[in-house]
């Protein structure tokens, strides 16, 4: 069998293959073999009767494309695994001659993980090691102020909330429902985070006056309504909206409110503290607040150093990643592309009352028009993606079964029965083999800081 191979742009190698006609013919005769159990031929039990005769009732270009199938699997097949090849997406087979008697060619056209050429990775990681520190200004702490802010938001999780006949005020809970005939789309969100309604459909939120759930102009006239009014004004978005197409412009909205109760807060004192609930042990966490507060404080550093950690990672990575050369495969980045705009599919179906369909409506976009948006954030992963495992091979970083089993076990114990037998195991390895390597590798890594 002759083999020639040559390498194209993106990571892409054209094989031809031309088997002799000796070779051929040991797969035509196994596409017989495997034929000849579905053809009759009288006289003969299926399966039993003489391969000639059975030639003779198949018609010559399914035989012959049978045994071509045979051929292109088998010998395409070893050929990867002889040169241990990583593929990407399956192979572009043509088949170039087929004839019995001939010899057999065809063409495989694949795309492999590729080739990427690290800098001096170790060096890198010394010089993001001083910058860090430099713009860390010193060791990881954490203030009293954030700890009361802390404590300040833990009691609110702990009011009493009573309907009130009265006014709404700041600092009462309230709960309305808005809409802006104004708009096209139906309705803009008036918080900070805008999200919009499809057309016609009121919105409804909750939110405690006065603490910047909404516009500042929009709290502002809510204040004074009474549970069943319903009032319309003006507001102004302001510069930065996350509405473009709305900063610094006049919306028309009419709101109607639906409760309003006064919130009671809890103080925060040792008897605060008693009542708070350890989990999983459902026992009494802390006797006194000065107790509460350090074991506050303890968690929120041990937050703030895994932050710095994470962050710290991510700059050693960006900064290794740029120094590399690497020619990232269409196929990676499209792939990328697609799985980016299911989870943004997938979060908006599954955090709005609106379809996807009304989503893109809104928005005045195409799908093809998102995913073109992802092709650089797309890239982007691959490209560290394809470093880390660059690193990871010449440092010889290994996974066992043992590691990978352990670490399953550990993340589906707190799982329900319902919740276990939705998932699929084999998946959930795969991910805590990576998620393992990585740590390796990035813990190799920091041994050089």
């Amino acid at each position: 069998m002759k083999i020639n191979s040559k390498k194209l742009e993106k990571s892409q190698i054209e094989i031809e293959f031309e088997l002799t006609p000796e070779e051929f013919q040991e797969h035509f005769n196994h596409a017989l073999e495997h034929l000849k159990h579905h053809v009759k031929v009288d006289g003969f039990r299926e399966g039993k009767a003489p391969a000639s005769m059975v030639e003779e009732k198949i018609k010559p270009e399914v035989l012959l494309m049978e045994a071509g199938d045979h051929a292109v699997h088998h010998v395409y097949t070893n050929y990867v695994r002889e040169n241990n090849l990583e593929l990407i997406g399956q192979p572009e087979v043509s088949i170039i001659k087929i004839a019995k008697g001939n010899p057999f060619i065809f063409k495989a056209k694949i795309t492999v993980l590729p080739d990427v050429e690290l800098p001096d990775y170790k060096e890198i990681v010394k010089k993001v090691r001083k910058s860090f520190d430099a713009a860390q200004g010193g060791e990881i702490s954490v203030t009293d102020q954030e700890v009361q802010d802390a404590l300040n938001y833990l009691q609110k999780t702990k009011a009493k909330f009573t309907l009130k006949n009265d006014v709404a005020q700041k600092g009462d809970f309230v709960e309305i429902e808005y809409y802006s005939p104004q708009l096209d789309q139906g309705k803009a969100a008036p918080q900070s985070g805008a999200s919009l309604a499809p057309q016609g459909r009121e919105a409804k939120d909750r939110f405690i006056l006065g603490e910047g759930g909404m516009i500042k102009d929009f709290e502002e006239n809510v204040v004074g309504m009474k549970a069943g009014e319903e009032k319309e004004f003006s507001v102004k978005f302001p510069e930065n909206s996350v509405r473009k197409d709305l900063a610094g412009k006049d919306i028309v909205f009419k709101v109607k409110m639906v409760s309003v109760q006064k919130m009671e807060l809890p103080e925060i004192n040792d008897e605060f503290a008693k009542q708070l609930e350890s989990l999983p042990a459902g026992r009494q966490a802390f006797d006194t607040l000065v107790a509460l507060k350090a074991s506050m404080k303890e968690g929120m550093t041990i937050e703030k150093k895994e932050e710095a950690k994470q962050k710290n990672r991510g700059e050693i990575l960006e900064k290794i990643v740029e120094k590399s050369k690497i020619e990232v495969p269409e196929t990676m980045v499209k792939y990328e592309q697609e799985r980016l705009f299911e989870d943004l599919k997938n979060k908006i179906t599954q955090t709005s009352k609106a379809t996807f369909e009304e989503y893109l409506s809104t928005i005045k976009q195409t799908e093809e028009q998102i995913k073109e948006t992802y092709q650089k954030e797309a890239e982007k992963r691959i490209r560290k993606f394809l470093v880390l495992r660059e690193i990871g091979k010449k440092e010889n970083i290994e996974v066992t079964d043992a590691e990978v089993e352990e670490e399953v076990i550990k993340s589906i114990k707190n799982y329900s029965k319902e919740d276990l037998a939705k998932i699929d195991i084999n998946q959930l390895k795969e991910y805590t083999k990576g998620v393992i390597i990585n740590e390796k590798i990035f813990k190799k890594l920091e041994e050089c800081q």
